[in-house]
């Protein structure tokens, strides 16, 4: 049974700006017409790949500062579980009937 509320929240407020700019790009990137307010238009599919092309890119920017020799916190660590928990639950939420997004 899903749980109450939303995990789909950003962790540190001042990232919103840049979070919403990375947002517009990757859909640019994927030729997907977002708005800056109300996207119900989209399709499942478009709004999912737009989120998989984030995560994609942010996996990567992780490698690489993993690659680089810099030390990784425990925070950041969970802070990537969670955003993984939060993919998980998106992703069988997806799936199945009545969901509104």
């Amino acid at each position: 049974m899903p749980r109450k509320g939303t995990n789909n929240r950003i962790l540190v407020p001042q990232a919103r700006a840049a979070m919403d700019q990375f947002k517009q790009e990757s859909a640019t990137e994927l030729g997907v017409p977002l708005n800056a307010s109300y996207n119900g238009e989209l399709t499942t599919r478009q709004a999912g790949s737009i989120g998989g092309q984030m995560v994609k890119k942010m996996i990567l920017a992780y490698e690489n500062n993993l690659a680089g020799g810099n030390q990784v916190s425990l925070n950041q660590v969970q802070d990537l579980q969670q955003t993984k928990q939060q993919i998980q639950q998106s992703v069988q939420n997806a799936g199945q009937p009545g969901q509104s997004y």
